[in-house]
């Protein structure tokens, strides 16, 4: 059984949070997706903002910083991001909890939720045809797994221009901006929503689903656990 949390322009920082209760403290396995957010910036847990972020600018446009609780890179987030969360139990899926097989099973899951052969996996990106349509991170326990996503429907250069080029970034992208190397999922689907209705789809084909309402998501929040989400301080 999967319990499926539908959600709409929930602020991303609130999500961050539920979703490491759930992932600490909760008893499910969990899709959770949501429609948009008000405008952030989203660090990894190691993140040096100054690095990747023009935090003058940032200030000036008041947008909220959030270092969230799994590793990876860093991304603006507004009304036409699209996040997708898997929380899966230690035995839900035939593989092993390791980074690369938790990858390759979202990999193969999405291009048969989207009918999208030609997309795929490039150094831990999710791209389409060499062009980054969405950016993901993972948080691995002994009994658990957590891995989230965001993908472009569009983007506002604007925004997009608050970050640096960071200095890690994949070979593939070899140095191109963001108008060069991104790809949203509007030149490919009618609606944000039918985005996710093709992930639910794939869910029903592929288990047993279950809606779980906000209110039951939100009493773990409440059940002590560690909170490594925190709003970066303006100043």
């Amino acid at each position: 059984m999967i319990y499926l949390l539908e959600l709409v322009n929930y602020p991303i920082y609130h999500q961050l949070q539920l979703e490491e209760a759930l992932l600490r403290v909760g008893d499910k396995s969990i899709c959770l997706l949501n429609i948009g957010t008000p405008t952030s910036i989203i660090m990894g847990v190691s993140g040096k903002p100054e690095e990747l972020i023009d935090l003058e600018k940032a200030g000036q446009e008041n947008i909220t910083i959030i270092r969230r609780f799994t590793g990876g890179g860093c991304v603006v987030a507004d009304e036409n991001t699209l996040f997708v969360t898997f929380i899966f139990s230690k035995g839900f899926l035939p593989l092993s909890f390791f980074p690369e097989p938790i990858l390759h099973w979202t990999e193969t899951f999405y291009r048969s939720a989207f009918a999208l052969p030609h997309f795929t996996v490039s150094e831990n990106d999710y791209t389409l045809d060499g062009f980054k349509c969405g950016g993901n991170a993972q948080y691995i326990t002994k009994d658990k797994f957590l891995h989230h996503t965001t993908f472009l429907w569009d983007y506002h250069p604007k925004k997009m221009n608050l970050l640096y080029l960071p200095r890690k970034r994949p070979k593939y992208r070899q140095d191109r901006n963001h108008s060069e190397f991104l790809y949203t999922l509007k030149n490919l689907f009618f609606s944000k929503e039918m985005v996710f209705k093709k992930i639910k789809g794939e869910l029903s084909k592929q288990f047993s689903v279950k809606n779980f309402p906000l209110e039951e998501a939100l009493s773990y929040i409440r059940i002590p656990h560690r909170q490594s989400t925190k709003l970066l301080e303006k100043k």
